[in-house]
């Protein structure tokens, strides 16, 4: 085997937080197969790429070389896998240890521009915390993981990566036998609201310092000099997930499992799981099989997220003050705040979606009006957004299209034509207003999302078939989501309604 690219570990969190992982080696895979290289992000990070294409390579995918190391069967020099330990709140009920079950850091690289970034597996096999479970992905799945996470990189939403998938050449049984998979997953870091709770559920104190002092240097390192440091990090962590759910919001975009050890500290989207996109609008829209009550509902994101916020405030109490009154009245404090955070991060983006450019108090009655009448005739979401560009043009059949009773559509656009107007001067600019306008946008509004029925399409192909072309394909077009090349254009086109009413998701686990 030739020699394997190196990836200048410098591992932080195993050298500088012994005891809250346990040591573990990735188990190896018979017969790999590289399915998918990030080329693009593997040069971000500084790998040799063309080592890891390798001579066998030529189909994009990856030579010998690469599918053992992505497989787990050879790891690069200086990488120390370990499974982080964790707690967390699942569907409400805490679990005071779940940890990494079956996923690996291997270590942590400085990409290009200098950001610290995490290495590790997911579906590599068993460890200390997969309490009865395999360890195992299967090729689904973990194919899923690259198709949300590239699509969301390409919107602009915080987002850990995949950089690889190899198939492992073997079954793993889960309703029926599936093939094996393993993703290699990049991102700012693996720390989360769970692996607080997990020291605090301990009452180790120490540790809990510990990793909050960690947390503090690796994300927020100017906090350090704040005069109340872990006050602060409660209010980035909750700056950072207002702006990331506002943004899921204004894209349709439903997490599926958002336990608290899904919620990262970095503010990155984490576990691809369960999730898919929103198409007709409503917002009790749930797509998990296994969210049977709708506790993460589309809808219920934003409250979510300060429930889960308020479990990470409960774990950081006793470093906030050596009150434990004070201590509550400042965490509580910033809970608090959450709602008109997230309100602003939401009506900015909502803002841009509409073509506007200055604020005015009215805004958010106008916003709310528009997605009410996207909600009562369930209107596909994306198309609705991406049509009113065409209508801030003049040009608005596509849209009225959408809507089996246009008079209150008509009634709305005459108030957003006019809100339009209050910044576009005169009459003689107006014509040129609208055109510019329409193409802000529809830099903001994509016209290519991940459509429930094309992912089911290509993971399929994938899995039953072993046919990775649909994959590619469908990754391409997600890759360009304001594109309006031709070539795209199915890609764009909803599901039939019978299809997305039945339409479900599983976590793969």
């Amino acid at each position: 085997m030739a020699c394997l690219p190196d990836f200048h570990f410098d591992n932080t969190f195993a050298r500088d937080m012994e005891g809250f992982y346990t040591p573990s080696q990735p188990a190896s895979a018979p017969a790999p197969h590289l399915l998918f290289l990030n080329q693009a992000l593997a040069a971000e990070l500084g790998l040799d790429v063309s080592a890891l294409m390798g001579v066998d390579g030529a189909d994009g995918a990856g030579g010998a070389d690469g599918a053992a190391l992505f497989a787990g069967n050879a790891l690069p020099a200086g990488a120390e896998p370990l499974a982080q330990a964790y707690a967390g709140h699942q569907f409400g009920g805490f679990s005071p240890q779940l940890g990494d079950g079956r996923a690996l850091l291997l270590g942590e690289v400085i990409d290009r521009q200098g950001q610290r970034r995490d290495i590790a597996f997911k579906g590599s096999g068993r460890t200390a915390y997969s309490r009865g479970g395999d360890g195992r992905a299967s090729v689904g799945p973990m194919l899923r993981e690259v198709l949300i996470g590239e699509a969301m990189h390409a919107l602009g939403i915080p987002s850990t990566r995949a950089l690889a998938v190899a198939a492992t050449g073997e079954q793993v049984q889960r309703e029926q036998p599936l093939p094996g998979a393993v993703l290699t997953r990049v991102a700012a870091s693996h720390i989360r609201v769970g692996t607080f709770q997990f020291f605090s559920a301990r009452n180790d104190l120490d540790r809990l310092r510990r990793l909050a002092d960690y947390t503090i240097a690796r994300h927020d390192p100017a906090l350090s000099a704040s005069p109340q440091p872990y006050l602060a990090l409660l209010q980035a962590v909750a700056e950072r997930q207002a702006a990331l759910i506002a943004q899921w919001m204004n894209v349709g975009f439903i997490h599926g499992v958002m336990n608290t050890d899904n919620m990262t500290l970095s503010g990155e989207t984490i576990d691809y799981g369960p999730c898919a996109f929103m198409e007709a609008c409503d917002p009790t829209t749930v797509f998990s099989s296994i969210d049977r009550q709708g506790r993460y509902a589309y809808g219920n994101q934003p409250q979510i997220a300060r429930w889960n916020l308020a479990r990470l405030a409960e774990a950081l109490l006793p470093l906030l003050s050596a009150d434990a009154d004070e201590a509550v009245t400042q965490a509580t404090e910033v809970i608090d705040a959450f709602p008109e955070h997230y309100r602003r991060h939401l009506l900015r983006g909502q803002r841009s979606k509409l073509g506007l450019q200055r604020d005015d108090l009215a805004d958010a009655a106008l916003v709310d009006d528009w997605l009410s009448l996207l909600q009562v005739e369930r209107v596909d979401f994306t198309l609705a957004w991406l049509h009113l560009a065409d209508a801030a043009e003049g040009e608005a059949p596509l849209l009225r299209g959408l809507f089996s009773d246009a008079r209150n559509l008509d009634a709305w656009l005459t108030r957003w034509q006019a809100r339009c107007a209050s910044e576009d001067g005169d009459a003689a600019e107006a014509a040129s207003a609208g055109a510019q306008r329409a193409r802000r946008m529809r830099s903001v509004n994509p016209r290519v999302i991940p459509r429930n029925h094309r992912v089911e399409e290509a993971l399929q192909a994938a899995s039953q078939q072993g046919d990775i072309g649909p994959f590619n394909r469908l990754l391409d077009a997600l890759r360009r989501p304001y594109d309006k090349a031709e070539e795209l254009a199915g890609y764009a086109e909803p599901a039939p309604a019978a299809v997305t009413a039945g339409y479900r998701t599983f976590c793969g686990t």
